[in-house]
């Protein structure tokens, strides 16, 4: 039996996750996205680590979280060190991690009051 604290609040959790998909607040979705505590960015159309080039690496900065979790797919790849150093720039920590672990450690870091983005590639 897994225990999760459940939050009820309005911040944004990821539900669910398999192949092909990810659920935020029960809304499934089939594409890559962007997420925030408070908001969901449908329009991120990177669809591997290979792909995240300098307009999507941009937009992430742009967020200015304290954490950035790089949800990879069904396997954890790293981004390459160019795609990173802005990040290590802006003194925001990166973590590269398969898609399902970024939804779970997604959730546990909002339900801290962390400023915490997914980068998630479906």
């Amino acid at each position: 039996m897994k225990l999760h604290l459940a939050k009820t609040g309005t911040q944004n959790q990821f539900t669910g996750y398999g192949a092909g998909y990810v659920a935020v607040n029960n809304q499934r979705y089939e594409r890559s996205l962007v997420v925030t505590p408070q908001a969901i960015h449908d329009t991120w159309a990177v669809t591997s680590v290979d792909a995240i080039g300098a307009d999507p690496l941009a937009f992430l900065l742009s967020l200015k979280p304290e954490i950035l979790l790089l949800g990879t797919g069904a396997t954890h790849r790293f981004p390459g060190p160019a795609a990173l150093r802005e990040f290590v720039r802006a003194q925001i920590g990166v973590e590269s991690m398969d898609t399902a672990a970024a939804c779970r450690t997604f959730n546990i870091l909002v339900a801290e009051g962390r400023d915490v983005v997914a980068a998630v590639i479906v």
